[in-house]
């Protein structure tokens, strides 16, 4: 018998912003369930980390537990990153797929946010939305396209999908008794944990110019690797005094209406596939109302 670690049988393929920190979370607390220690694992994108090899994967889910898994958003941006879906079925065919979604355009503004905040993103929010057809923010938002990528490799029945309003609002319970039933683990476990909440948009801060010697220091790089809690008080005690406070943009009427065309046809399609309604998001059709 094989001392090497199993191959994981849970992927978390995104999206973007949409709470998968949390769920990473929340599945790694379960007693039957190992989520990898670092987020991210990023291994079935070519330009990334697919150059490692299976043994560098493998290394990450040194665990007995009966479901092995792993979170990586970018496994849902087919535009940036095609491929992943061949690459994954390749390796890990039988694997069950979590796909979290939220308001397509809540989850624009967020990345909008998160990007900005970091430094990656220089333009104000018109600038970088002003062609919705080409604009990651939007691309990422087109929940279809990405899912439909996955479609020639995994049926339905080995992806399931959730939403950010449900995973962490009222519906939080339910939602994961779902999810640990679509994994076939013990669904009526709990934890007071479930409480916590990872990486909400309205805390988002700047650095300053020091704060972001800090961001590229080393000692924050290791920190990535302490447990959720302790990483989460860490970050916050060391760049809090060296941030500022991020104001959420305003999207404007125009530029609102030039994202929904779009986006809506693509939702469209997600409801039609999915025979979710998704009665919560700002884009619920004008000429019905959600029951």
């Amino acid at each position: 018998m094989s001392d090497k670690p199993r191959l994981p049988n849970l992927i978390v393929i995104g999206a973007q912003k949409c709470g998968t920190t949390s769920l990473h979370y929340y599945l790694g607390l379960h007693p039957e369930i190992f989520m990898s220690r670092e987020k991210e694992l990023v291994y079935f994108i070519e330009e990334l980390n697919w150059s490692k090899g299976i043994d560098w994967y493998r290394s990450r889910f040194a665990s007995n537990a009966p479901v092995l898994g792993e979170s990586s958003t970018g496994y849902s941006h087919c535009t940036v990153f095609p491929g992943v879906p061949e690459r994954m079925h390749h390796v890990v065919p039988e694997a069950r797929l979590i796909y979290v979604l939220r308001d397509p355009v809540e989850r624009i503004l967020s990345s909008y946010i998160h990007t900005w905040a970091s430094g990656e993103e220089k333009r104000p929010l018109n600038e970088a939305l002003k062609e919705p057809e080409s604009s990651p923010y939007v691309l990422r938002s087109m929940y279809y396209r990405q899912l439909e990528q996955y479609l020639p490799y995994f049926p339905d029945s080995r992806i399931l999908i959730i939403t950010a309003e449900a995973l962490l609002g009222k519906d939080r319970l339910s939602t994961l008794k779902k999810v640990f039933a679509f994994l076939e683990v013990d669904d009526s476990f709990w934890s007071k944990r479930f409480a916590l909440t990872w990486h909400e948009t309205r805390f988002k801060r700047k650095n300053t110019r020091v704060g972001e010697l800090l961001e590229a220091w080393p000692l924050k790089e290791k920190l990535r690797f302490l447990p959720f809690e302790v990483r989460g008080a860490a970050e916050r005690l060391l760049l809090l005094p060296f941030s500022r406070r991020v104001n959420r943009p305003l999207l404007g009427e125009g530029l609102q209406e030039g994202v929904v065309r779009v986006l809506k046809p693509d939702i469209d399609r997600l409801r039609s596939h999915t025979g979710q309604r998704f009665s919560e998001w700002s884009l619920w059709p004008q000429q019905e109302s959600p029951t």
